[in-house]
């Protein structure tokens, strides 16, 4: 008799690929995608898809820096506090697929939010992207004038790159009643006072965010034919969730979604890629080794193991890691849902 399975490879079978080898020995997680030194690479996402960002940045790629910091910082971690630095634009967390592909439109003109700045203490903070700015604006004119440059930056950046990394983090977020707009962080956490009248929580569906990433793709690459997308999922867990249920169930619910999506889109389209750092951090094999005490944040042992996995294959010899020490792949991330924990005090 046939047996289809007789041509399936190795890593096919969970007893050679992953039962009988070390963890620290797996090989041929995924299979990477073809990536020039030359080749203009963006990153947006939650707070993991920094340290692609920075990894990339380190060995040499052409990392799109679109709006980097001005020299009155003394230092990078300074800087990054203001939002620099921290993904190719100075967007902060992109948590959802409707806050990028609102983004995306507002950059090209397809929608205006209703609601774009937050008051907080008298002082002024854009509502999509309230972390950027620690201390705020003077006034409303400010803000709406920063927030232009910002907007042609993004444009800029998705008119020009050649891959663009997203990190998909969450299915739940916080929208404007008047017109969707979804927002990074619900208000009254960074800027702002929540209004149940005005404000709505949501918690994203798998054909929303299909509906979502599939309209990115397409709008992408109408002004940018030749764009590739690299699609992974965070491993890190939810710091709180809005919903009723506990936020263990609620965090598996959102990665699964997230996961099952990001896999459709690399299977339908041959321009998507997916890079599995969800699963090297958090499947069971790992014994939740690759987190720290809180069982959330990743530690540096976890980020260099992924990192070795990104950097495998072609892009291996393309990006030498051989320089690459423990101490420049370091990063302290920006992380606006760690927020939420203040809720506790």
């Amino acid at each position: 008799m046939i047996n289809p399975y007789k041509s399936q490879p190795i890593t096919a079978f969970w007893r050679p690929a992953v039962a009988e080898r070390h963890y620290a020995d797996l090989k041929d997680l995924w299979l990477p995608p073809e990536l020039k030194k030359s080749h203009k690479v963006a990153t947006a996402g939650s707070c993991f898809a920094q340290h692609i960002g920075n990894n990339l940045a380190i060995r040499g790629a052409n990392f799109m820096d679109m709006e980097p910091a001005p020299s009155m910082f003394e230092s990078e971690t300074e800087a990054r506090r203001w939002g620099f630095g921290v993904f190719s634009c100075r967007y902060g967390n992109i948590y959802t697929t409707r806050q990028l592909i609102q983004l995306f439109d507002e950059a090209f003109g397809k929608r205006t939010p209703t609601e774009q700045v937050w008051e907080k203490d008298g002082r002024f903070y854009d509502a999509l992207r309230p972390s950027v700015d620690p201390v705020g604006q003077e006034s409303v004119e400010t803000v709406l004038a920063l927030r232009e440059k910002h907007l042609a930056k993004v444009r800029e950046m998705f008119e020009t790159l050649d891959l663009f990394v997203f990190t998909l983090g969450l299915t739940e977020g916080w929208e404007s009643v008047r017109d969707n707009t979804m927002y990074p962080m619900a208000p009254g956490t960074l800027a702002g006072s929540y209004d149940p009248a005005k404000y709505r929580f949501r918690n994203l569906r798998h054909a929303e965010i299909l509906s979502d990433l599939t309209e990115m793709r397409t709008r992408l690459r109408d002004i940018n034919p030749t764009a590739q997308t690299l699609l992974t999922v965070s491993p890190v867990p939810l710091t709180a969730t809005a919903t009723d249920a506990h936020v263990l169930p609620a965090t598996i619910y959102s990665k699964s979604v997230l996961r099952g999506v990001a896999g459709e889109m690399a299977d339908d389209y041959q321009d998507v890629t997916y890079f599995p750092s969800y699963e090297i951090i958090s499947s069971h094999p790992s014994n939740g080794m690759f987190f720290n005490p809180d069982k959330r944040t990743v530690n540096q042992f976890g980020v260099n193991y992924v990192m070795k996995h990104f950097f495998s294959g072609a892009l291996a010899k393309e990006f030498n890691s051989a320089s690459i020490s423990e101490k420049q792949n370091s990063l302290d991330l920006i992380c606006d849902e760690e927020t939420l924990e203040d809720a506790l005090d």
